[in-house]
């Protein structure tokens, strides 16, 4: 049995918490909010996942302190906008731990993965990245799940393979963590595209040459970032691509569906109401592939269909209409 803190109450953070304590482990969560904290603690409940009873053995405080001291893992699930200002509040309490990201996305100020992020708030951390095809929903009621636990150290990797690994959830280990993070981060981008080709009425063609299409650039930027070209056609990149661009569980996938029906971002963030990484990734993408000089065509237009009012329709155009090339 381990220790293990979990940084962050969302449905992410709370399914695997159940899994986790479903396993033996236990769990403390820490929680921004109070009120989320009770519903966890009085009610064995999360208002993202409400058709779960969370375990007795998870608790929940809004303490770091409290949900950090004496664990073996810190498992790291905030939104990636908040990450380095969540590390900074809690890295006090960071001992001899390992750290998993747990998080799917980029620092928009710096371009940076959330590896270098972590690094740099706590030199010589133990790190791991935990990704692949994985909604909340499901891993919170034991759907059998694959995912890549990517660390520089095979040691770290194994034992966190062998504390995750049951039944339902089958755990590969990698090395390139780059590849791993980046194939998660950008999948984001490609799964609201996905979305905003239903929202406006296309078909199966249109999503097949989508994710295809997309497949190669985000594969071709993560080569460029320093990620192993195999990496993007496995789980991380390929798998999670596709469970979330065929879902309606989704975030991603659904703001893109809104906005394709004539929605605003702004509407779509109220209606979805938790955070849309994939929305939060696009601008970051876009500046990416400026910087290394690779060729995004799908990015840049969904870039110029959220901040310089491209009709999503035109923006299919656009895509359909350039200049001829061969595969």
């Amino acid at each position: 049995m381990k220790k293990i803190a979990i940084i962050g109450s969302g449905s992410w953070g709370v399914a695997l918490a159940i899994h986790l304590a479903k396993l033996g482990n236990n769990i403390k969560i820490w929680s921004f909010m109070q009120e989320e904290a009770d519903l966890i603690n009085n009610e064995r409940k999360c208002k993202f996942l409400p058709e779960v009873t969370i375990p007795d053995t998870i608790y929940c405080t809004t303490s770091y302190e409290e949900a950090i001291e004496g664990s073996d893992i810190i498992l790291h699930v905030t939104p990636s906008k908040f990450t380095r200002n969540t590390v900074k509040q809690y890295k006090e309490f960071v001992k001899d731990q390992i750290v998993v990201i747990c998080t799917k996305g980029f620092e928009k100020e710096t371009l940076s993965t959330l590896d270098v992020v972590l690094k740099e708030e706590i030199p010589n951390v133990k790190l791991a990245i935990l990704s692949g095809p994985s909604h909340a929903e499901e891993v919170s009621k034991s759907v059998p799940t694959a995912m890549v636990i990517a660390s520089e150290s095979n040691e770290i990797a194994n034992q966190l393979r062998d504390i995750f690994m049951n039944e339902s959830m089958r755990v590969y280990t990698s090395q390139d963590v780059q590849g791993v993070e980046l194939g998660g981060a950008l999948k984001n981008i490609i799964a609201f595209c996905a979305g905003v080709t239903a929202g406006i009425g296309l078909g199966d063609n249109t999503f097949a040459a989508l994710i295809t299409r997309g497949l190669c650039e985000i594969s071709r930027l993560g080569v460029a970032l320093g990620g192993k070209s195999d990496t993007f056609y496995g789980l991380t990149g390929l798998g999670d691509l596709i469970v979330t661009c065929l879902s309606e569980h989704s975030r991603n996938r659904t703001a893109g569906k809104l906005m394709g029906q004539g929605k605003t971002l702004e509407e779509a963030r109220e209606q979805i109401g938790m955070v849309i990484e994939g929305v939060d990734n696009i601008e970051v993408a876009y500046e990416l592939s400026k910087k290394y000089n690779v060729d995004m065509p799908i990015v840049n237009a969904v870039y110029n269909m959220l901040y310089n009012d491209l009709d999503p329709k035109e923006a299919v155009t656009i895509l359909m209409t350039r200049d001829k090339k061969s595969e």
